[in-house]
């Protein structure tokens, strides 16, 4: 089964930026009910695309260097990377088929 992998600041350019498939990063906060609420819809993504995409979460507040790099301002936020580029954005809770979409576009 695969999960969603915890990114910090030194590990975000290896796991993402350099990675050969699109990654789904999820910005979060334990403190964020809707994070909380998307952390699920989250593992079931990374579970469909597992071998053609992954996915990743970041925690805003042990990360400050990357969430600033990528201007983020509001929780959850999801970012698709596709070589080393942010491709596609969404703030706040999305459906399983929203994120599907999202990936999709990129693969």
């Amino acid at each position: 089964m695969a999960e969603p992998i915890d990114v910090s600041d030194a590990t975000f350019d290896a796991e993402v930026l350099q990675a050969s498939v699109p990654v789904l990063v999820d910005f979060w906060a334990p403190w964020c009910g809707p994070c909380r609420m998307a952390t699920p819809i989250v593992h079931e993504v990374a579970e469909k695309y597992e071998g053609k995409a992954k996915a990743a979460k970041v925690n805003v507040d042990e990360c400050p260097q990357v969430s600033s790099k990528y201007r983020i301002r509001s929780i959850p936020s999801l970012l698709i990377f596709k070589g080393g580029e942010v491709v596609d954005q969404a703030i706040g809770v999305q459906s399983a088929a929203q994120l599907a979409q999202m990936l999709d576009a990129q693969l």
